[in-house]
């Protein structure tokens, strides 16, 4: 069985941080991609970072580039998004998703099998 459980959403202000965490069970993390995803109001979800696990390679959306980071953690089973130098174009729903189907667009959620329940994030101004 796979699941994956996000946490570390809440409400941080313009130009502040935040943390999201998603911990892995089953075969979730034995996949060769993680990502992050976000819905924000009235728009669908988007890609927002990738994390490739056989090199360690890691993808940006132009939007996040230089501001959010991810990393993962083998031994917690666990992939975090730092995200700093928050916008009020950040606030939404972020998404963990892994089980990439081979060959697929890493950028479409189409792509992946996988999904957390959500966690939100409101970036107050």
């Amino acid at each position: 069985q796979v699941q994956l459980v996000e946490s570390g959403g809440g409400t941080a202000q313009v130009g502040g941080s935040l943390t999201l965490s998603c911990t892995a069970s089953g075969d979730a993390f034995e996949s060769s991609y993680m990502a992050w995803f976000r819905q924000r109001t009235d728009k669908k979800r988007e890609g927002v970072a990738q994390h490739w696990n056989d090199g360690g390679q890691v993808h940006y959306a132009d939007s996040v580039k230089g501001r959010f980071t991810i990393t993962r953690d083998k031994f917690r089973d666990t992939v975090y998004l730092l995200m700093s130098n928050l916008s009020t174009e950040d606030a939404g729903t972020y998404y963990c998703a892994s089980g990439a189907i081979p060959g697929g667009d890493i950028l479409a959620s189409a792509t992946f099998l996988y999904w957390g329940q959500g966690t939100q994030v409101i970036v107050s101004s």
